[in-house]
């Protein structure tokens, strides 16, 4: 446990983005808030807007603060996506191209607990200070607003805190974060094998066989069962009750029937379907298989 925990925090020490990405989104979100807060203040009709939201249910407040801070977690999560595969597909290629690796193989450290400590950061650390993040700029983001409604001489607590379902919104996008990275964790087997084995340009090698394969098996077999493996996946995910649920937060005209319901994120989401969901724990072995391939890949490719 305590090899994996250094080996991790040199995953930090070496690839930076893992938390500089979020930081700086988070940053920037917070100040296109203030931006906000300031060029809608010129509107006149912001005042005679808040004392309209001061008389709505707070069902229908709980629900419009669920969109805002859905949107928010949104940014976080594509940015932790893209993120994760650019980790994965640079974390075994860079040393090998630096010739770290030849530093490394002289500690006592072996190729399983090195590549393992790759996937934990992937699977698990990267949706962990992503969630920090989310978190940190929901509070940032609500301070602000709060500022500003009492300059406008709004009810900040009332408007905001007090309806503001922070706890079940928190854990929903726990329980997503988590829930994309374990069900998605096959590419990212696959991508830690291709790191581990190219030469060159693994963006190209790692996406090639993605897009080129399901081509090759429609024209010649007339199946498509690679391609909805791989597609189908990569766009659905069973944590998810209805995934047109989710797409009916963002639409204004579906939003009083939500606020009407008293929708949360929770309500959307069905752990337990997950949790037993075949795919998931099919899945996990193919990243298993991967990530044994990669350490196999590693331990015996000559890079002196």
């Amino acid at each position: 446990m305590r090899t994996q925990l250094a080996l991790i925090q040199r995953e930090f020490w070496e690839h930076r983005s893992i938390y500089v990405t979020p930081l700086v989104i988070g940053l920037v979100i917070s100040l296109m808030s203030i931006t906000g807060q300031v060029s809608i203040s010129a509107n006149e009709h912001v005042d005679t807007a808040i004392l309209g939201m001061s008389n709505v249910s707070e069902e229908a407040r709980a629900t419009t603060i669920s969109v805002m801070m859905l949107v928010v977690f949104t940014l976080f999560a594509l940015a932790a996506a893209v993120l994760t595969v650019f980790y994965s597909l640079d974390s075994l290629y860079a040393e090998r191209k630096d010739k770290s690796i030849l530093f490394w193989r002289s500690i006592p450290v072996t190729d399983f607990e090195t590549v393992f400590s790759k996937l934990i950061v992937a699977l698990l650390a990267i949706p962990l200070v992503t969630f920090a993040a989310v978190m940190v700029t929901h509070m940032l983001v609500g301070v602000i607003m709060s500022v500003w409604l009492g300059i406008r001489g709004g009810d900040a607590w009332h408007l905001i805190w007090q309806a503001a379902p922070l706890a079940g919104n928190w854990t929903a996008m726990f329980a997503m974060l988590f829930a994309s990275a374990l069900w998605l964790s096959p590419f990212v087997g696959w991508f830690l094998l291709v790191s581990a084995y190219t030469k060159r340009s693994p963006m190209l090698m790692a996406f090639l066989p993605i897009i080129v394969v399901p081509m090759l098996e429609r024209m010649l077999l007339g199946t498509h069962m690679i391609g909805n493996a791989i597609f189908i996946r990569s766009a659905q995910n069973p944590i998810f009750k209805d995934a047109d649920t989710l797409s009916y937060m963002f639409k204004d005209e579906d939003l009083h029937s939500l606020a009407e319901s008293g929708i949360s994120l929770l309500s959307i989401l069905d752990i337990g379907r997950f949790v037993s969901s075949p795919g998931l724990w099919l899945g996990l072995i193919v990243c298993g298989l991967f990530t044994t391939a990669a350490i196999y890949v590693r331990r015996y490719r000559d890079e002196s």
